[in-house]
């Protein structure tokens, strides 16, 4: 299947396939914490903004809860973020790796 691009009003959105969606939804599970880089044309959206992932809809738009109540998606390829690590996870991990704080 290749990628379309459906046009409204002059503005374009890329239709991906349901593979990336797949994917984007492994990567972004619900509860995974995101911090937005960039969002244009968001005023309300200031780099730094920290949310919760709800869900990946079928168009592969990251749905998030922000911090500052806003409920906009992400749109990956246009909007920049990162995922923020989780520092529970990281004491996990290090925990069943043998690494981290030492042992008193």
């Amino acid at each position: 299947m290749v990628p379309q691009a459906s046009c409204r009003k002059g503005e374009c959105m890329k239709i991906i396939s349901r593979e990336k969606v797949e994917m984007l939804r492994k990567m972004y599970p619900a509860g995974t914490k995101v911090c937005l880089d960039a969002m244009e044309g968001e005023n309300q959206m200031e780099s730094g903004l920290k949310g919760k992932v709800i869900h990946v809809d079928d168009a592969g738009q990251i749905v998030v809860n922000w911090e500052n109540g806003s409920g906009l998606s992400l749109i990956p390829g246009a909007d920049r973020f990162h995922k923020v690590s989780d520092p529970q996870k990281k004491k996990e991990k290090n925990r069943n790796t043998g690494k981290g704080e030492p042992s008193r």
